[in-house]
């Protein structure tokens, strides 16, 4: 039988004893609660001293539990299965880094994460500007489909090779426009890989709760205005996943 442990989720401000109930990782129905040091917690489950596997439902697990919590906290998310062999070794953790802890949650104190992605409707349309504003892949375009198909083939490379960086730079600058937008309302961003060739922008932006309508209302202008060609998709409030990772070597 496995040793049991304590499965860590986040670190949330105060010390008052919390429930938040049956929802821990790992589908036992472990309540989820704290343990406290001074004025900080750790929120935590009980859990088997084993790796969980880097799967969608474990890492679900693991956030449905913090965005839980953010609901009535501000929390620092930590790494994806930590596990202390016991709540006072959580405690000895907590008093060992009291200080980082209370200046991260001072620094994070009622601020979130609002994920943004944007893509464009139409590629024919965006490759046909690509051509349109280059003079040299329209000159190897006109060669490739000139040239009989043996001997284009080795344009049609170089073509492949120039278009794609091309849309490259176009990303680049529409997305550079997208987020200008935001800089007066936004305290921090991050740029996450873009998937696919019509993601303009995959970015976490740190916000004030109090901009939350502003942001809103910038999203729906973006969207008015940019209608006919891009289509944004954004998630939040979340927790600050990209703006806290807090690794605990327990």
């Amino acid at each position: 039988m496995n040793r049991e442990g304590k499965y860590l989720y986040c670190i949330i401000q105060g010390n008052e004893g919390r429930s938040f109930g049956p929802i821990g990782i790992g589908d036992r129905g472990d309540v989820v609660s704290t343990v406290g040091y001074q004025d900080i917690s750790a929120v935590i489950s009980s859990t088997p001293m084993n790796n969980y596997v880097i799967n969608q439902e474990n890492m679900l697990a693991h956030e449905r539990v913090i965005e839980t919590v953010m609901k009535d906290y501000t929390v620092l998310p930590v790494r994806f299965c930590t596990i202390a062999s016991s709540a006072e070794e959580l405690r000895t953790m907590l008093r060992q880094r009291h200080s980082e802890l209370k200046g991260l949650l001072k620094d994070m104190d009622n601020k979130f994460e609002m994920g943004l992605k944007a893509v464009w409707k139409n590629m024919p349309q965006i490759y046909q500007e690509i051509v349109d504003d280059s003079p040299a892949i329209r000159e190897l375009k006109h060669k490739a489909d000139v040239c009989p198909e043996t001997a284009a083939n080795p344009l049609r490379l170089e073509l492949g090779r120039a278009v794609k960086e091309a849309l490259d730079h176009k990303k680049e600058r529409e997305s550079a426009q997208m987020i200008a937008s935001f800089k007066k309302i936004i305290l921090d961003i991050k740029l996450n890989k873009l998937v696919g060739d019509n993601m303009v922008l995959n970015a976490a932006f740190l916000i004030d709760r109090s901009r939350e309508k502003s942001f809103d209302l910038m999203i729906d202008d973006l969207q008015k205005k940019l209608d006919d060609r891009v289509l944004f998709k954004y998630v939040g409030p979340a927790p600050l996943f990209h703006f806290v990772n807090l690794v605990m070597k327990l």
